[in-house]
């Protein structure tokens, strides 16, 4: 014969969050992708924010070829 001890499984439970807690994490997280937006597909010279510096543009150079960005 063979025995076997069965341990409860914890329940989960949901999450909630209030709605003025939910829009700032909306708000920030909205901010954020503009600001990734901005870095690998805008900043490349004509408004950036690094003046003449390429930097930024090179290091995200692969991800604006994947993204569709056309940079030269």
């Amino acid at each position: 014969m063979s025995s076997s001890i069965s341990t409860p499984r914890p329940v989960s439970t949901p999450v909630v969050l209030p709605v003025s807690k939910s829009i700032v994490w909306l708000v920030g997280t909205a901010l954020i992708a503009l600001a990734v937006y901005y870095f690998i597909g805008v900043d490349q010279g004509a408004v950036s924010v690094f003046g003449n510096d390429m930097h930024v543009h090179e290091f995200v150079h692969d991800a604006r070829h994947f993204l569709g960005f056309p940079c030269h």
